[in-house]
C-alpha cells in the first residue's frame, strides 16, 4: 500500500556530537539545510560548551531545538544496547531534556521535541518497558505539556507516547537500510549504512513523495513519515543535506518543521 505524497517535511539531523577538543558533526554547515536539530545531551555525546553552541546556532537560523536522549554510553557512542532499570533510565532521559533546556532557553528558544539516540532508539521499536520508561521521562521534563517524540513508524515508542498523550512523530531514513518489517538494518550487518549519494538522495525523494523504501531485500515497504533523518556523522552530510534538500523541493516536496 502506497501512502500518500506528503506536501512537505521536516529535515532533522543529529548534531553536537563531539566531546572536549573531538568534534565529529558539522554542525553550523548543516543548521544552514535543516529545520530540526537532534543535539547530544552528553550521554553519548556532547558536552555543555557544545550543547550551548549549538543551541546559539539553532536560535539564530530559526531551527527548532530536540534532545537526542541516550544511553549513558559515551565509550560505545550511545550504540550499545544495556539493560537500564526503569526507573534510572527515567530519570536520565528527564536529566538530559533539562540540561539541554538550560542552553535553548538562554539562547531565547526551547526543547520542542526528544528523540532517543542509537541502542535506545531501536530498543524502543520492541521493548515496552524501555519505550514508557523514555516516555515517563520525558513527561517528567516537559510536566504537563508535554514534549512531541520522534521514532520509527509503528515503533512501541511512539504506540507510548501516542498513549501519554504525547505527540508522535515518525521519520525515516534516507541513509540506512530497511528490513521487509520496516525496521533499520542492525549496523552491525554489510549494507546497513547507505554511502552512495545519488542513491541517498533518491531514496530520500522517494520516501517524502511517494511513502516507500526499498526494503534489503527489494521489496516496497511503506513509510508515512513526517521528519527524515540525515545523520550528521556521515562523510560530507552537509553537502549530502543540501542535495536532499534540493531534491525534494525539484519534486514539489517541501521542507518546514513537523507541525
Amino acid at each position: 500500500m502506497i501512502t500518500p505524497r506528503a506536501t512537505a517535511i521536516d529535515l532533522n539531523a543529529d548534531l553536537g556530537e563531539g566531546f572536549g577538543r573531538w568534534t565529529l558533526t558539522d554542525d553550523e554547515a548543516l543548521l544552514s539545510v535543516v529545520t530540526s536539530a537532534n543535539v547530544a545531551c552528553g550521554f553519548h555525546a556532547g558536552d555543555p560548551s557544545i550543547m550551548r553552541r549549538v543551541c546559539e546556532l539553532a536560535a539564530e537560523r530559526g531551527v527548532r531545538i530536540g534532545a537526542q536522549v541516550s544511553y549513558r554510553d559515551l565509550a560505545g557512542f550511545g550504540r550499545r544496547s544495556m539493560d537500564v532499570p526503569a526507573g534510572e533510565l527515567t530519570a536520565e532521559v528527564a536529566y538530559q531534556i533539562g540540561a539541554l533546556e538550560v542552553f535553548a532557553r538562554a539562547a531565547g528558544s526551547r526543547v520542542s521535541y526528544v528523540k532517543p539516540h542509537g541502542a535506545l532508539y531501536n530498543r524502543t521499536v520492541y521493548d515496552a518497558g524501555q519505550a514508557a520508561a523514555v516516555v515517563a521521562g520525558v513527561r517528567l521534563a516537559a510536566g504537563a505539556a508535554g514534549l512531541p517524540v520522534l521514532g520509527l513508524p509503528g515503533s512501541l515508542l511512539l504506540a507510548a507516547a501516542e498513549g501519554a498523550g504525547l505527540a508522535a512523530v515518525p521519520e525515516a531514513f534516507a541513509d540506512r537500510a530497511y528490513t521487509p518489517a520496516g525496521t533499520l538494518v542492525p549496523r552491525g550487518e554489510p549494507g546497513a549504512v547507505l554511502h552512495d549519494p545519488e542513491a541517498v538522495v533518491a531514496r530520500a525523494v522517494r520516501m517524502a513523495a511517494e511513502g516507500v523504501v526499498s526494503a534489503a531485500d527489494g521489496s516496497a515497504v511503506p513509510v508515512a513519515a513526517r521528519s527524515l533523518c540525515l545523520h550528521g556523522d556521515t562523510p560530507g552530510a552537509a553537502d549530502l543535506a543540501r542535495r536532499v534538500r534540493a531534491a525534494l523541493g525539484a519534486a514539489g516536496v517541501g521542507v518546514r518543521a513537523f507541525a
